[in-house]
Protein backbone atom coordinates (compact mmCIF):
# COMPACT_ATOMS: atom_id res chain seq x y z
CA UNK A 1 0.00 0.00 0.00
CA UNK A 2 2.93 2.43 1.00
CA UNK A 3 4.39 1.72 -2.62
CA UNK A 4 0.92 2.47 -4.23
CA UNK A 5 0.82 5.83 -2.08
CA UNK A 6 4.20 6.60 -3.50
CA UNK A 7 3.42 5.56 -7.42
CA UNK A 8 0.30 8.03 -7.11
CA UNK A 9 2.27 10.60 -5.27
CA UNK A 10 4.76 10.26 -8.36
CA UNK A 11 2.01 10.34 -10.79
CA UNK A 12 0.32 13.44 -9.17
CA UNK A 13 3.88 15.60 -8.69
CA UNK A 14 4.15 19.32 -9.87
CA UNK A 15 6.10 19.58 -13.23
CA UNK A 16 9.76 19.75 -12.62
CA UNK A 17 11.30 22.76 -14.94
CA UNK A 18 14.55 22.27 -13.50
CA UNK A 19 17.78 21.71 -15.93
CA UNK A 20 19.39 18.06 -16.13
CA UNK A 21 17.88 14.57 -15.30
CA UNK A 22 14.52 14.92 -14.20
CA UNK A 23 11.41 12.57 -13.84
CA UNK A 24 9.77 14.11 -17.02
CA UNK A 25 13.24 13.57 -19.15
CA UNK A 26 13.28 10.32 -17.67
CA UNK A 27 9.44 9.65 -19.15
CA UNK A 28 10.47 11.28 -22.51
CA UNK A 29 13.14 9.33 -23.01
CA UNK A 30 11.21 5.88 -22.13
CA UNK A 31 8.30 6.80 -24.77
CA UNK A 32 10.48 7.01 -27.29
CA UNK A 33 12.13 3.49 -26.09
CA UNK A 34 8.93 2.52 -26.19
CA UNK A 35 6.99 3.26 -29.30
CA UNK A 36 10.51 1.88 -30.93
CA UNK A 37 10.53 -1.54 -29.39
CA UNK A 38 7.30 -1.83 -27.23
CA UNK A 39 7.15 -2.19 -23.65
CA UNK A 40 9.32 -5.70 -24.01
CA UNK A 41 11.71 -3.42 -25.28
CA UNK A 42 11.73 -1.30 -22.60
CA UNK A 43 14.02 -1.56 -19.53
CA UNK A 44 15.64 0.48 -16.94
CA UNK A 45 18.63 0.48 -18.65
CA UNK A 46 17.83 1.16 -22.29
CA UNK A 47 16.44 4.62 -20.89
CA UNK A 48 19.54 5.35 -18.90
CA UNK A 49 21.23 4.54 -22.41
CA UNK A 50 19.18 6.33 -24.53
CA UNK A 51 19.73 9.50 -22.12
CA UNK A 52 23.49 9.44 -21.77
CA UNK A 53 23.11 8.82 -17.76
CA UNK A 54 23.86 5.26 -15.45
CA UNK A 55 20.88 3.13 -14.74
CA UNK A 56 21.28 3.76 -11.17
CA UNK A 57 21.18 7.66 -11.86
CA UNK A 58 17.28 7.00 -13.00
CA UNK A 59 16.33 5.52 -9.85
CA UNK A 60 16.90 8.86 -7.69
CA UNK A 61 13.82 10.16 -10.38
CA UNK A 62 11.73 7.29 -10.86
CA UNK A 63 11.79 4.28 -8.46
CA UNK A 64 11.51 1.10 -10.56
CA UNK A 65 10.10 0.15 -14.12
CA UNK A 66 6.32 -0.38 -12.73
CA UNK A 67 6.42 3.55 -11.63
CA UNK A 68 7.85 4.50 -15.32
CA UNK A 69 5.20 3.11 -17.36
CA UNK A 70 2.49 4.71 -15.03
CA UNK A 71 4.32 7.93 -15.47
CA UNK A 72 4.85 7.10 -19.68
CA UNK A 73 0.93 6.49 -19.71
CA UNK A 74 0.05 9.86 -18.02
CA UNK A 75 2.57 11.34 -20.19
CA UNK A 76 0.94 10.45 -23.63
CA UNK A 77 -2.58 11.03 -22.68
CA UNK A 78 -2.09 14.45 -22.70
CA UNK A 79 -5.30 15.93 -22.73
CA UNK A 80 -8.76 14.94 -24.33
CA UNK A 81 -9.79 15.70 -27.66
CA UNK A 82 -11.67 19.06 -27.70
CA UNK A 83 -15.13 19.05 -27.26
CA UNK A 84 -18.31 20.32 -28.64
CA UNK A 85 -20.93 20.32 -25.68
CA UNK A 86 -23.45 21.74 -28.17
CA UNK A 87 -23.30 18.86 -31.01
CA UNK A 88 -25.55 15.60 -30.36
CA UNK A 89 -24.00 12.86 -27.90
CA UNK A 90 -22.88 10.28 -30.38
CA UNK A 91 -21.09 13.03 -32.66
CA UNK A 92 -19.02 13.86 -29.57
CA UNK A 93 -18.55 10.21 -27.90
CA UNK A 94 -17.30 9.18 -31.95
CA UNK A 95 -14.77 12.35 -31.25
CA UNK A 96 -13.39 11.04 -28.00
CA UNK A 97 -12.63 8.01 -28.92
CA UNK A 98 -11.25 8.67 -32.23
CA UNK A 99 -9.06 10.83 -30.39
CA UNK A 100 -8.02 7.75 -28.14
CA UNK A 101 -7.69 5.70 -31.22
CA UNK A 102 -5.00 8.11 -32.57
CA UNK A 103 -3.11 7.97 -29.62
CA UNK A 104 -3.13 4.05 -29.86
CA UNK A 105 -1.82 4.29 -33.08
CA UNK A 106 1.25 6.28 -32.22
CA UNK A 107 1.96 4.67 -28.82
CA UNK A 108 0.20 1.13 -29.21
CA UNK A 109 2.47 0.05 -25.89
CA UNK A 110 -0.51 1.51 -23.95
CA UNK A 111 -2.50 -1.70 -24.34
CA UNK A 112 -0.11 -4.01 -23.69
CA UNK A 113 0.12 -4.04 -20.17
CA UNK A 114 -3.51 -4.59 -19.34
CA UNK A 115 -4.88 -4.63 -16.00
CA UNK A 116 -7.73 -3.47 -13.93
CA UNK A 117 -5.18 -1.65 -11.17
CA UNK A 118 -3.56 0.54 -13.57
CA UNK A 119 -2.90 3.25 -11.42
CA UNK A 120 -4.80 7.05 -13.19
CA UNK A 121 -2.97 10.06 -13.31
CA UNK A 122 -4.47 13.32 -14.27
CA UNK A 123 -4.16 13.00 -17.64
CA UNK A 124 -5.89 9.72 -17.60
CA UNK A 125 -8.69 10.89 -15.03
CA UNK A 126 -9.27 13.77 -17.50
CA UNK A 127 -10.06 11.30 -20.41
CA UNK A 128 -12.11 9.08 -18.10
CA UNK A 129 -14.10 12.26 -17.00
CA UNK A 130 -14.98 13.52 -20.55
CA UNK A 131 -15.86 9.94 -21.40
CA UNK A 132 -18.25 10.32 -18.66
CA UNK A 133 -19.80 13.56 -19.30
CA UNK A 134 -20.48 12.80 -22.44
CA UNK A 135 -22.70 9.62 -21.42
CA UNK A 136 -23.91 11.48 -18.35
CA UNK A 137 -25.75 13.79 -20.81
CA UNK A 138 -27.67 10.73 -22.10
CA UNK A 139 -30.92 8.86 -20.52
CA UNK A 140 -28.84 6.11 -19.27
CA UNK A 141 -28.34 5.28 -15.78
CA UNK A 142 -25.15 5.91 -13.89
CA UNK A 143 -24.20 1.89 -13.85
CA UNK A 144 -24.93 1.69 -17.52
CA UNK A 145 -22.72 5.18 -18.17
CA UNK A 146 -19.85 3.79 -16.22
CA UNK A 147 -20.63 0.33 -18.07
CA UNK A 148 -20.64 1.74 -21.64
CA UNK A 149 -17.34 4.05 -21.14
CA UNK A 150 -15.52 0.66 -19.45
CA UNK A 151 -16.66 -1.05 -22.74
CA UNK A 152 -15.16 1.62 -25.24
CA UNK A 153 -12.14 1.63 -23.13
CA UNK A 154 -11.76 -2.25 -23.84
CA UNK A 155 -12.51 -1.87 -27.11
CA UNK A 156 -9.79 0.85 -28.01
CA UNK A 157 -7.43 -1.17 -25.99
CA UNK A 158 -8.65 -4.34 -28.30
CA UNK A 159 -7.58 -3.21 -30.95
CA UNK A 160 -4.72 -1.35 -29.94
CA UNK A 161 -3.20 -4.54 -28.93
CA UNK A 162 -3.75 -6.37 -32.15
CA UNK A 163 -1.70 -3.27 -33.84
CA UNK A 164 1.16 -4.32 -31.39
CA UNK A 165 1.14 -8.55 -31.99
CA UNK A 166 1.02 -7.83 -35.50
CA UNK A 167 3.96 -5.89 -35.75
CA UNK A 168 5.64 -7.97 -32.76
CA UNK A 169 5.00 -11.28 -35.36
CA UNK A 170 6.21 -8.95 -38.08
CA UNK A 171 9.36 -7.85 -36.53
CA UNK A 172 10.65 -11.11 -34.78
CA UNK A 173 9.78 -13.45 -37.99
CA UNK A 174 10.78 -11.15 -40.78
CA UNK A 175 7.57 -12.09 -42.54
CA UNK A 176 4.52 -10.28 -42.57
CA UNK A 177 1.01 -11.67 -42.27
CA UNK A 178 0.05 -11.72 -45.72
CA UNK A 179 3.38 -13.78 -46.48
CA UNK A 180 2.91 -16.05 -42.97
CA UNK A 181 -0.96 -17.35 -44.16
CA UNK A 182 -0.42 -17.24 -48.10
CA UNK A 183 2.41 -19.85 -47.46
CA UNK A 184 0.09 -22.51 -45.68
CA UNK A 185 -0.83 -24.95 -48.10
CA UNK A 186 -1.39 -27.56 -46.11
CA UNK A 187 -4.08 -25.60 -44.18
CA UNK A 188 -5.82 -24.43 -47.22
CA UNK A 189 -6.32 -27.94 -48.63
CA UNK A 190 -8.07 -29.18 -45.57
CA UNK A 191 -10.86 -26.37 -45.59
CA UNK A 192 -13.43 -28.03 -47.97
CA UNK A 193 -14.68 -29.95 -44.89
CA UNK A 194 -15.99 -26.66 -43.13
CA UNK A 195 -19.06 -25.22 -45.72
CA UNK A 196 -19.47 -22.09 -43.92
CA UNK A 197 -16.06 -21.43 -43.83
CA UNK A 198 -15.19 -21.82 -47.24
CA UNK A 199 -18.33 -19.98 -48.92
CA UNK A 200 -17.83 -17.45 -46.99
CA UNK A 201 -13.88 -17.08 -48.11
CA UNK A 202 -15.34 -17.74 -51.72
CA UNK A 203 -17.64 -15.00 -51.71
CA UNK A 204 -15.08 -12.47 -50.13
CA UNK A 205 -16.12 -12.39 -46.80
CA UNK A 206 -12.96 -12.38 -45.27
CA UNK A 207 -11.93 -9.76 -47.38
CA UNK A 208 -12.77 -7.76 -43.93
CA UNK A 209 -13.66 -3.89 -43.29
CA UNK A 210 -11.65 -1.96 -41.01
CA UNK A 211 -12.10 -3.52 -37.50
CA UNK A 212 -11.62 -0.21 -35.70
CA UNK A 213 -14.22 1.18 -38.07
CA UNK A 214 -16.56 -1.67 -38.24
CA UNK A 215 -16.42 -1.92 -34.29
CA UNK A 216 -16.83 1.83 -33.40
CA UNK A 217 -20.40 1.90 -35.59
CA UNK A 218 -21.15 -1.32 -34.01
CA UNK A 219 -20.41 0.15 -30.25
CA UNK A 220 -22.15 3.36 -30.91
CA UNK A 221 -25.07 1.82 -32.56
CA UNK A 222 -25.54 -0.32 -29.42
CA UNK A 223 -25.36 2.80 -26.87
CA UNK A 224 -27.85 4.46 -29.43
CA UNK A 225 -30.08 1.91 -29.12
CA UNK A 226 -29.84 1.64 -25.14
CA UNK A 227 -30.17 5.38 -24.83
CA UNK A 228 -33.34 5.02 -26.74
CA UNK A 229 -34.72 2.04 -24.89
CA UNK A 230 -34.15 4.04 -21.59
CA UNK A 231 -35.98 7.41 -22.86
CA UNK A 232 -38.47 5.40 -23.41
CA UNK A 233 -38.53 3.63 -19.79
CA UNK A 234 -36.72 6.97 -17.78
CA UNK A 235 -39.48 7.01 -15.22
CA UNK A 236 -39.22 2.93 -14.99
CA UNK A 237 -36.41 2.33 -14.27
CA UNK A 238 -33.63 3.20 -11.22
CA UNK A 239 -31.47 6.60 -11.41
CA UNK A 240 -28.98 4.63 -10.00
CA UNK A 241 -29.05 1.06 -11.06
CA UNK A 242 -31.10 1.15 -13.91
CA UNK A 243 -33.18 -1.42 -12.81
CA UNK A 244 -36.95 -1.62 -12.72
CA UNK A 245 -38.91 0.12 -10.21
CA UNK A 246 -41.97 -1.08 -8.64
CA UNK A 247 -43.84 2.78 -8.86
CA UNK A 248 -46.90 3.06 -6.35
CA UNK A 249 -50.12 2.84 -7.40
CA UNK A 250 -50.47 7.33 -5.86
CA UNK A 251 -48.29 9.97 -4.91
CA UNK A 252 -44.63 11.10 -5.92
CA UNK A 253 -43.35 8.86 -8.40
CA UNK A 254 -40.08 6.70 -7.07
CA UNK A 255 -36.49 7.08 -8.42
CA UNK A 256 -34.95 4.48 -7.04
CA UNK A 257 -35.26 1.21 -6.56
CA UNK A 258 -34.40 0.76 -3.43
CA UNK A 259 -33.33 2.23 -0.09
CA UNK A 260 -29.58 1.15 -0.54
CA UNK A 261 -29.57 2.49 -4.46
CA UNK A 262 -31.13 5.59 -2.95
CA UNK A 263 -28.79 6.09 -0.27
CA UNK A 264 -25.92 5.16 -2.91
CA UNK A 265 -26.97 8.21 -5.06
CA UNK A 266 -27.14 10.35 -1.86
CA UNK A 267 -23.53 9.52 -0.96
CA UNK A 268 -22.01 10.09 -4.13
CA UNK A 269 -23.49 14.12 -4.37
CA UNK A 270 -22.55 14.69 -1.07
CA UNK A 271 -18.52 13.85 -2.73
Amino acid sequence: MTQDNERVELLWREEDARPGLSPDRVVAAAVEVADAEGLAGLSMRKVAEHLGFTTMSLYRHVPSREHLVDLMRDAVLDAPAPDDTGAPWRERLETAVRHGWELRKRHPWLAEERSTRHLPGPNALAHYEHLLSILASTSLPPAEVVAAAGLLGRFLDAEALALVQAARAERDSGVSDEEFWGARDGLWSRMSRYPTLTALWETGGFEQPDPFEFGLALLLDGVELRIAQREGTRDETCAMCGGPIEQPASGRPRAYCSRSCQQRAYRSRKR
